[in-house]
């Protein structure tokens, strides 16, 4: 069974930075999809940014300038860098890899942005 763990979460106050990592347990994580995903409460989740295979990189147009995703193959973990945080980025953060036939999620962690 593949685990996939998320950490960095916490709160900050609006316009600062947070770094969410996520590490994940399996030899094959090199040719999946790495992506987070966000969820408030009553919201559907969302796409935050996602990495496929090739290091091309999809941004959802709330956060483009802002976050940035980046995956290590060799250490089999995905980051996402938040700047200039914004109160509306307050959710649960989940950490999705994913192939052909295969989904994995993380538990979430929160971030909360607030004065």
């Amino acid at each position: 069974q593949v685990q996939v763990v998320e950490s960095g979460g916490g709160l900050v106050q609006p316009g600062e930075s947070l770094r969410l990592s996520c590490a994940a347990s399996t030899i094959f994580f090199s040719i999946y999809t790495v992506a987070w995903y966000r969820q408030t409460p009553g919201r559907q989740r969302e796409l935050v940014a996602s990495m496929p295979r090739d290091g091309s990189t999809n941004y959802a147009d709330s956060v483009k300038g802002r976050f940035t995703i980046a995956r290590d193959n060799a250490k089999k973990r995905v980051s996402l860098q938040m700047n200039s945080l914004k109160p509306e980025d307050t959710a649960v953060y989940y950490c999705n890899v994913a192939g052909s036939n295969s989904n994995y999620w993380g538990q979430g962690t929160q971030v909360t942005v607030s004065s």
